[in-house]
């Protein structure tokens, strides 16, 4: 039977059992959504007020569900416009099909209206791309951009459409989506780590992202269970393992835990699983490796020896390798290691708090205190970002989203409208500081027309307080450009597109408030005064090791 272009992208969409989808129309996408319009009961379009906000939903949707977010904009400004949040996906390592229109075939290369290369513009940024300038091409074009996205480390994938291939018609086949990529393990490697295991008497294991991507945190607690190794994550994979596990040490890096980073130094051995090693993470590289071997698995084979020198490289998804190591190694329990995990367990590094009664720690913990296991807490970039990573108790894998590659604020207000999406409108929590918050707030549009039950927490110190910080550390205390002239009335804001909200600078406000909105339907915007000095504490300088860590 012939179809049109859209027709075929939109039964495509179907097969591939899209749901939801993010966008924003225009006229060279016009053809897709007179299509959507005919398919609304069978796919909800959510339109943004911004395409960068459509872009960080729909990552943000990815990560909640562990299923390809997908995103539709139309060409020119409505390209470029989502830039950022493909790069932030890439980076890390997120499922999206992007879906861009484009002028017709016959114009492109001529600088009509509205025209952009954005094949050319996001190569640097996208696991994939695709133009197609033949209507014979789109049905495979689009099953394999599903399939790209999802295969191996997952990734962006754009396929643009010019306007004529929208319209052109074709038999469509109406075939399955294409099966995943399998990848296979590397013996060598995995022999030499079952060496390296056996041998060991001090084995940490370190997680990133990619235990979550592969859903592998069972697998994680199995091995460190049977050779008695203590977990450490990086950002990304700060909810693989569950918090109330007992080896279980916290995130590690410039602003982890003490006791997890200061281990992880002592270990001979480091397990790392599912992590490209970012400077942010491992600080002095020389340090970092020092008297330690280090086995890397990982299931792109490109971060082999890239940022760190590792004995064993094991290639493959780590569900499947850690599965057959574990069931190899030999149990073991070494005394004096033990008494050092216990040591690190039980000592407590808290900071010192400018304000004892209403700081960041106690505003995380108590809407922790209220949430559940599996609500969604989104966050934008900066301190209160760090703040949540290293207060909030994560027990459940998906249920942070956070940015952590490309450090985007304006994050995430759009991810929390995703994530939200992704569990069908349940509770979500939104972590965001006044920087970060003001960047993207138009998004506060889509939270009321689609009544999402979003509690927004702004932690209001009014300045940029991530680079305060650092400039108060590293600069003289030199305050250039951090704080901000104007202040902006949040709880007006969110009134004028009719959210309700209130401005607290108490524990006893805060309570009040969370027993009744955390059992709505409806979104609240609730504005924290804090203190400008408080600071992300401990922090590893730049280039330190964890010899140099900075406590008060």
């Amino acid at each position: 039977m012939k179809k049109n272009g859209a027709q075929i992208l939109i039964e495509e969409f179907i097969s591939h059992k899209v749901d939801t989808i993010f966008g924003y129309p225009g006229g060279t996408v016009l053809p897709i959504y007179e299509e959507l319009y005919n398919n609304q009961e069978k796919i909800n379009h959510i339109l943004t007020a911004h395409e960068q906000g459509a872009a960080h939903a729909a990552d943000g949707y990815a990560r909640a569900s562990g299923k390809v977010g997908v995103l539709l904009t139309t060409s020119g400004p409505g390209a470029t416009n989502i830039i950022t949040g493909i790069a932030n996906a890439y980076l890390d390592s997120i499922p999206i099909v992007i879906i861009t229109g484009n002028v017709a075939v016959s114009a492109l290369g001529k600088e009509s209206f509205q025209e952009v290369d954005i094949v050319g513009i996001t190569m640097p940024i996208v696991k994939h791309n695709f133009i197609v300038k033949n209507i014979a091409d789109l049905e495979s074009t689009i099953k394999e951009a599903f399939k790209i996205a999802m295969s191996g480390r997952k990734g962006p994938v754009l396929v643009d459409i010019p306007k004529n291939i929208q319209t052109d018609l074709y038999e469509y086949k109406c075939s399955s989506p294409l099966p995943l990529d399998e990848t296979e393990s590397d013996i060598d490697g995995f022999n030499k780590a079952l060496e390296l295991i056996e041998k060991s008497e001090r084995p940490f294991i370190y997680c990133g992202g990619g235990v979550v991507a592969s859903m592998a945190g069972d697998e994680v607690v199995n091995m460190s269970k049977k050779i008695n190794a203590p977990i450490g994550t990086s950002m990304m994979g700060i909810t693989a393992i569950p918090n109330n596990y007992d080896l279980n040490m916290g995130m590690t890096g410039m602003h982890g835990n003490p006791s997890s980073s200061l281990l992880k130094s002592e270990a001979d051995l480091l397990i790392a699983v599912g992590t490209r090693f970012s400077d942010r993470a491992t600080g002095n590289k020389e340090e970092y490796e020092n008297a330690k071997y280090i086995i890397h698995i990982d299931i792109d084979s490109s971060e082999s020896q890239k940022n760190i020198d590792s004995h064993a490289f094991l290639y493959g998804d780590v569900k499947d390798i850690l599965t057959k190591l574990t069931e190899q190694v030999h149990s073991k329990m070494d005394k004096s290691w033990n008494e050092r995990i216990s040591f690190y367990k039980n000592n407590s590094f808290s900071q010192k708090w400018v304000n004892k009664k209403f700081n960041p720690e106690l505003i995380i913990k108590h809407v922790n205190k209220y949430s559940k296991d599996d609500t969604i807490v989104a966050t934008d970039v900066g301190q209160h970002q760090l703040w949540v990573l290293q207060h909030y108790a994560f027990n459940n894998a998906r249920t942070l989203l956070t940015s952590g590659g490309l450090g985007t604020m304006g994050f995430g207000l759009g991810a929390a409208i995703g994530g939200c999406l992704a569990k069908q409108k349940s509770k979500t929590i939104l972590f965001t500081g006044d920087g970060s918050f003001s960047m993207n707030c138009n998004e506060l549009a889509t939270v009321s027309a689609e009544n999402l039950p979003i509690i927004i927490i702004v932690m209001n110190n009014g300045v940029l307080g991530m680079v305060r910080q650092w400039q108060g550390i590293f600069f003289h205390k030199h305050y250039s450009h951090t704080t901000f002239q104007k202040q902006i009335d949040f709880v007006k804001l969110a009134s004028a597109y009719n959210i309700s909200g209130k401005k607290i600078n108490s524990l006893e406000s805060l309570d009040e408030i969370l027993k009744v909105e955390m059992y709505t339907d409806s979104p609240f915007l609730i504005d924290c005064t804090i203190d400008m000095d408080e600071k992300v504490l401990p922090m590893i300088p730049p280039g330190s090791s964890v010899k140099n860590i900075i406590l008060e």
